[in-house]
């Protein structure tokens, strides 16, 4: 039973499939009016849902929801396969494809397929040469999103990795991974003056002129 004349007109779109509620700017079709409020707020940029515990606010409360897992750390989707579980079903149905190896996205300009739709955007990059990703703080763009993401840290200053054994600190993970070879690489050529000891006799002397003052 339906207790409002709205429930019964969005159960008979179930069957029909037909879309009764257009949006004035750019006629896309919804079957339920919820949705067609939803799909408004991507024209009026309005995002009623506010996180209590940073600044970000989101256009549908279930983007909320998703979002504040990542406060909370919740994984309410489990794989079924091995331990992993995931805050997003999206997610758990992305990593399936690990274990089945399904690629239903197929590139159109040729031959290869992919598990996620995002693999799939990156790829067809390739044929278009499109930079979909761009800085909005300078002209560059970028075909992957994970490339904006390190270009945009030149502008902030932002050293997220930090390396465990001394101060320094990297703006890409592989810069840190470099920098920590120096650590265990055997340092055989000792300072005289102080406790310093590096890998290389001309690293050495370089260091040795910092005591000494003299200039190369």
């Amino acid at each position: 039973a339906f207790s409002r004349h709205s429930h019964i007109k969005y159960h008979h779109t179930t069957h029909t499939g037909k879309k009764l509620y257009q949006c004035s700017q750019c006629k896309k079709s919804f079957s339920a009016d919820s949705d067609l409020i939803k799909h408004h707020r991507t024209h009026t940029g309005e995002k009623p849902y506010q996180c209590h515990q940073c600044d970000k606010s989101f256009s549908a409360n279930s983007n909320l929801t998703k979002h504040q897992r990542t406060h909370t750390g919740e994984k309410p989707y489990q794989c079924n396969q091995c331990d992993k579980a995931f805050s997003q079903s999206s997610r758990l149905i992305e990593h399936h494809r690990t274990h089945t190896g399904e690629k239903p996205y197929h590139c159109s300009q040729c031959d290869k397929a992919f598990a996620r739709h995002s693999y799939l955007k990156i790829h067809q990059t390739k044929h278009t040469g499109e930079k979909l990703y761009q800085c909005s703080q300078c002209e560059k763009a970028f075909s992957r999103k994970h490339d904006l993401r390190k270009h945009y840290l030149t502008h902030t200053g932002e050293k997220p990795y930090q390396c465990d054994q001394c101060d320094k600190a990297f703006t890409t993970s592989s810069n840190l991974l470099i920098h920590r070879r120096t650590h265990t690489i055997e340092k055989s050529f000792h300072c005289s003056q102080c406790d310093k000891a590096f890998s290389h006799s001309k690293v050495l002397i370089e260091h040795q002129r910092t005591h000494t003052g003299e200039k190369p």
